[in-house]
């Protein structure tokens, strides 16, 4: 049998509709529509930022949050006093949705770790549940597992998700491809499914979350992360390019593409942690991880050449957004980025 969802103590006082959110109308907007807030929980945890690394990482994450209030207000789940685990919002946090009414409201989906299981994550997994008692939102509550890393949505009816992320033993082995499709387009009120190849790298512990390797930055353009042929990731990463060159949007249109290096591979020799093999580890940097708000766009930089070559690219691709450079040498020891430690609220007319 399927694991049932945990529910905080006073779930009884949230609202939950009957009908789906497609039935009722509603949708989750692109990244790029306006926000009220952006979400997140500072670095906290010591096993995922071992030794004087937590201390950086918050200092990085600082500095995000000094940028990001020059577009949008940060909304920090200890502001709240909600509890959590570790700082991955993006993967356990709130998925929203909004409808034309000018009503918002969130989906609450199980969070087991990646699929890994490794925690603790039981505070985690009650976050969007704890979210939508103080925004007094209506929420749906899942028993599907499904991480927000895990999605990009064009906001005009395709979601681009991994095969490998949603349909494996340990995140939805009772569910077919067919009914996870179905349980998205009800969720997320899309209609078209993108079902990337599965690639997964050295470093990434989340089975190959889209938001490492591709995003959507407009409704027909797809950047995503293209490596030379002498690096080591190239072979798997031109798997990914060749696929999206063929796919095809909502409307039967291919998509525009847009090239983001990679920076040289970046490694860390971890203690011996709870949930890392101890010794030297590949981390996974990238620059797919970035955010999109309010026309900020918060990119994570590495310390190296292909930083500059990155803002540039996306200045290019999307002019009229102002490029943010977010130093993330040290959030990258985590195993995630920018994108993976927010999650944006989106604005209701």
């Amino acid at each position: 049998m399927t694991q049932r969802h945990a529910l905080i103590h006073d779930f009884d006082l949230l609202q939950c509709p009957d009908q789906s959110a497609a039935d009722l109308g509603y949708r989750m907007p692109a990244e790029w529509e306006p926000h009220d807030g952006v979400w997140g929980s500072p670095p906290h945890n010591a096993n995922t930022w071992p030794g004087d690394t937590l201390a950086k990482a918050q200092a990085e994450f600082a500095y995000f949050l000094k940028k990001l209030s020059e577009h949008t207000p940060a909304l920090l789940c200890s502001d709240h006093r909600i509890a959590t685990d570790d700082s991955w919002i993006r993967d356990y946090g709130p998925i929203f949705v909004i409808n034309d009414q000018g009503n918002r409201a969130i989906h609450d989906f199980r969070f087991n770790c990646w699929g890994t299981d490794y925690g603790p994550y039981d505070q985690d997994d009650l976050v969007p549940q704890h979210i939508a008692k103080v925004s007094d939102l209506p929420i749906w509550v899942h028993q599907m597992v499904l991480e927000g890393g895990a999605l990009e949505v064009n906001g005009k009816g395709t979601v681009m998700t991994p095969l490998k992320c949603l349909t494996t033993a340990t995140r939805n082995p009772y569910m077919t491809v067919e009914q996870v499709e179905v349980s998205l387009h009800k969720a997320l009120g899309t209609r078209h499914c993108l079902w990337t190849p599965h690639i997964h790298l050295a470093g990434d512990d989340t089975g190959g979350h889209i938001d490492t390797f591709c995003r959507f930055i407009s409704p027909n353009t797809i950047a995503a992360i293209r490596a030379p042929k002498s690096h080591v990731d190239h072979e798997h990463l031109q798997v990914l390019w060749d696929y999206l060159k063929t796919a095809r949007d909502q409307d039967g249109n291919l998509f525009n593409l847009v090239e983001l290096p990679v920076p040289e591979v970046m490694e860390f020799d971890y203690p011996d942690v709870f949930g890392v093999e101890p010794g030297l580890q590949r981390v996974p940097s990238g620059y797919a991880n970035f955010l999109i708000s309010n026309g900020g766009i918060f990119l994570p930089t590495y310390g190296q050449p292909t930083d500059e070559l990155a803002c540039k690219v996306l200045e290019q691709a999307m002019p009229g957004y102002r490029i943010h450079p977010i130093p993330s040498q040290w959030l990258i020891i985590g195993m995630g980025s920018l994108h993976c430690l927010t999650q944006q609220q989106p604005s209701v007319k």
